[in-house]
């Protein structure tokens, strides 16, 4: 089959695959993205929207902005600038030094605000506005985002060798090892979730970040986590185990691991890949709920799921928008983004589909 032509036909895996590449890349050289540092407060600008760019003699500048007193009629705030002293808008700046993949010390940033001489007048370009704590918005979802994508793929990476190991040793073996492994897997799919997640944070030690803490969280959940991927094997491998060529293999004196490791599971490789690209956004959703009820990324740690947790009051979502729309689109994007992409998947791969 020329799956790659029929995934390249497919326009939705098209878009899908891209935002992907995207994602990542921004995540990955997000210290070198972000004009300024994730944790860093600006009293003074808190809870300020989208700064507009404007052009004066040629240059890009922003104005120096403050929150004002609200419209006495709506209560909507509004925002004053200073149009006395525009702040030109730099690329290739220098900025807040940080190590590139822990390695490599820089302080050049893709863009920034020419530093000023009074901090008063000094303005910023915050891309997506700030928070309440005056934190540029931009810099903490590429920040989060190292947190928010990189779970799906620990996940799948702990849970899925699990379940495509279990799932074929107890399909080819059939008998005792077949009844436990599968009553075992039943045990595993009738434990609630939720509850195992507030349990599992209420004992885990006080003294971990909260990057430890939701990284030890998610390895206890992936390891509990592979029962249906098991199921689905054991079925697959029930039937890829009576054909011909693995009779071949077991005429020619080939041992159980070497049939079952060289020929059967290899065979379930199509399925693997269609499910883990679809997997990939439950760990994200996982991570941002666990994040809104506390259970997740604490701060002043970013990730897209406690970032929404800054706008969790009606005021907020009417008034500072900015604040709701970034991380839950990045959400909603990145799991569409990976459901067009397993999907695509699924229909280059599955050789029932005869279309050239």
């Amino acid at each position: 089959m020329n799956w790659w032509a029929k995934l390249r036909r497919n326009p939705l895996a098209q878009v899908g695959f891209v935002v992907l590449v995207i994602l990542y890349l921004a995540v990955f050289f997000a210290d070198f993205l972000s004009p300024y540092a994730p944790d860093e407060q600006y009293r003074r600008q808190a809870l300020l929207p989208p700064t507009p760019l404007h052009i004066t003699d040629g240059k890009l500048v922003v104005y120096p902005s403050r929150k004002g007193p609200p419209d006495l009629n709506t209560g909507i705030p509004k925002y004053v600038e200073d149009r006395a002293n525009p702040t030109e808008v730099q690329f290739f700046v220098q900025g807040y030094p940080y190590r590139f993949m822990g390695l490599i010390s820089s302080n050049f940033h893709l863009f920034g605000t020419k530093t000023t001489e009074n901090p008063e007048k000094q303005g910023y370009f915050f891309l997506l506005g700030t928070d309440e704590q005056g934190r540029d918005q931009f810099s903490r979802l590429l920040s989060g985002g190292k947190i928010s994508l990189t779970i799906g793929l620990i996940g799948i990476a702990i849970s899925f060798p699990l379940g495509l190991l279990a799932g074929g040793i107890s399909g080819y073996f059939g008998g005792i090892v077949d009844n436990l492994m599968m009553r075992l897997t039943e045990v595993l799919m009738s434990v609630p979730s939720l509850y195992l997640f507030i349990a599992l944070a209420a004992v885990l030690p006080p003294q971990l970040t909260s990057a430890e803490r939701f990284t030890l969280i998610t390895v206890i959940i992936s390891l509990t986590s592979w029962a249906g991927l098991a199921r689905v094997i054991r079925g697959q491998v029930l039937s890829l185990k009576e054909q011909e060529y693995v009779e071949a293999s077991r005429a020619m004196g080939g041992s159980s691991m070497h049939i079952l490791f060289r020929h059967i599971l290899p065979q379930t490789a199509t399925f693997i890949i269609i499910s883990a690209t679809l997997a990939i956004p439950s760990f994200i959703i996982a991570e941002s709920v666990l994040s809104l009820i506390g259970l997740g990324i604490q701060e002043p740690d970013a990730s897209w799921g406690n970032m929404l947790v800054g706008a969790n009051s009606t005021a907020k979502i009417l008034f500072n928008s900015w604040l709701v729309v970034a991380p839950a689109s990045l959400i909603i994007i990145t799991s569409l983004a990976f459901n067009f992409l397993g999907d695509g998947l699924r229909d280059a791969l599955d050789p029932r589909n005869i279309q050239r």
